[in-house]
């Protein structure tokens, strides 16, 4: 019994360090360090639901840690999630993309009441929960919409705050994990600390309120770790708009490590139709083409362009019957009355064959399938108009080609600078809008001989139509 039990000992010893030596796997590939939870420093950001982009930023978190995994970075990557973030989201980053998420409760702000208070910063206060990770000496605070160039592993070398102040906006913060410091924040926002903005960005400077005093963070070559209070050189949170003034990367300060978009939240880089408008929303693009893929929004793709095909197919074959209405022909005010209206709803229904395809498109999917779809979309439901109001082709897709032509000129590549891209850009579209005004009047002068002539509107016979009525071809 003794020499069985001994036996079974030593099978179940064996099947343990064989399980053991089998790496963890994400989808199918072995599990990077980052996804362990075993270093002593991490990359952080946060995420939080109550915003009309909250899909928007879920997806630019998992592209941002996706791109810091495939870098090979030395630490752990965090999200700081609320608990109103959805399960299947946190399953996605801690099971997918190697993150260890801390569910946390969301920090009331209390400057809710200020003039100058922006909702979308209701809850950036949750930031202040980076200070809370005290299982790690040092982390690295993240916005969503940073772009990694190459990994940053040396910012943990610093002291006890890192930050860059740009615009009065501090972008990257590294920093040492404190209960003290994090315990002492939260009585200041209890208190209602000073606070330029009301958002985190204000309150952490109110916080550390001689950042531009501090020495400027250059790493020790021996990998020392510092002391202290520092400056983040701006090559580590690179604005986007240095980039758009000179069409190139002339930055002075560090390594160009990081790309950051700071601008306006409907020009993010991760909306299709950033790009061109802005150039480097391509780039965002590509790192996530290489990373993440588009594979959630490419069966609404294929939808929408099966949909847009078979319209098109539909307003060819159907052309001589979309017309037919009928009307009460009465008096002469209410024929003026019927054509005055008809007008307005064909140029509303061109209108809206540019607009609506815009909305419909979804918002993360590659700039190139974006725009193709959109031309796709509003070519077809110009199709309808045209053939609904037997107007001709050329002036009704006169928008449609000036876009394209736009388009081409932004996303032309060879400017020497952005003020010459500008220029050019001004250039076609003072061109371009006396042929938009002359499609305009080609298109009411069609329609208005259309109703004269009642080629739109025939008379029929009184046998074949009641009386009082006339038939709309």
């Amino acid at each position: 019994m003794g020499k069985l039990k001994l036996l079974i000992s030593i099978l179940i010893l064996a099947l343990t360090t064989v399980v053991a030596g089998v790496p963890e796997t994400i989808g199918g590939v072995p599990a990077t360090p980052a996804s362990k939870g075993v270093h002593r420093n991490a990359y952080a950001t946060m995420m939080y639901m109550g915003t009309p982009r909250d899909y928007e930023f879920y997806v630019a978190t998992r592209v941002m840690l996706r791109s810091l995994s495939r870098l090979g970075v030395d630490a752990d990557l965090v999200v700081i999630a609320s608990l109103d973030v959805p399960l299947h989201w946190v399953r996605t980053l801690e099971q997918e993309d190697g993150a260890k998420v801390v569910r946390v409760e969301n920090l009331n702000n209390p400057y809710k009441g200020q003039s100058n208070f922006n909702l979308r910063f209701k809850l950036t206060m949750n930031k202040l929960y980076a200070w809370s990770l005290t299982d790690y000496e040092r982390v690295v605070m993240l916005d969503a919409d940073n772009l990694f160039l190459q990994k940053t592993d040396e910012l943990f070398q610093c002291g006890q705050f890192l930050c860059s102040e740009l615009y009065k906006l501090l972008i990257n913060v590294e920093l040492q994990p404190s209960t003290i410091v994090f315990k002492d924040m939260l009585h200041q926002l209890k208190v209602g600390m000073d606070n330029a903005d009301g958002a985190d960005q204000g309150f952490i400077g109110a916080y550390f309120p001689d950042l531009l005093d501090q020495p400027m963070f250059h790493p020790s070559l021996n990998g020392t770790k510092l002391q202290g209070n520092y400056r983040l050189p701006l090559g580590y949170q690179m604005d986007a708009s240095y980039y758009y003034l000179r069409l190139h990367w002339s930055v002075p300060c560090g390594p160009n490590s990081v790309i950051t978009f700071p601008g306006a939240p409907w020009l993010k880089p991760w909306y299709w139709w950033s790009w061109p408008v802005l150039p480097l929303g391509i780039q965002w693009h590509e790192q996530r083409l290489q990373t993440l893929g588009y594979d959630a929004e490419r069966p609404l793709v294929l939808i929408q362009t099966v949909l847009y095909l078979g319209i098109i197919v539909m307003t060819r074959v159907a052309r001589p019957n979309l017309s037919k209405l009928c009307y009460r022909r009465e008096n002469t005010k209410s024929i003026f009355l019927i054509r005055t209206g008809l007008k307005l709803i064909a140029i509303w229904s061109i209108l809206a064959a540019y607009i609506i395809p815009f909305f419909l498109i979804p918002h993360t999917v590659h700039p190139l399938i974006g725009w193709g779809l959109y031309l796709l979309g509003s070519f077809a439901l110009s199709c309808i108009a045209m053939n609904t109001f037997l107007l001709p082709m050329l002036p009704v897709l006169v928008p449609w080609l000036g876009i394209f032509g736009v388009l081409l000129v932004m996303a032309y590549p060879w400017y020497s600078d952005g003020i010459v891209r500008a220029l050019a850009v001004f250039a076609y579209a003072f061109c371009a809008s006396p042929v938009a005004w002359t499609a305009l009047v080609k298109i009411m002068s069609c329609l208005n001989v259309s109703l004269e002539r009642e080629g739109f509107l025939p008379r029929l016979s009184e046998s074949a139509a009641p009386a009082g009525f006339n038939k709309l071809y």
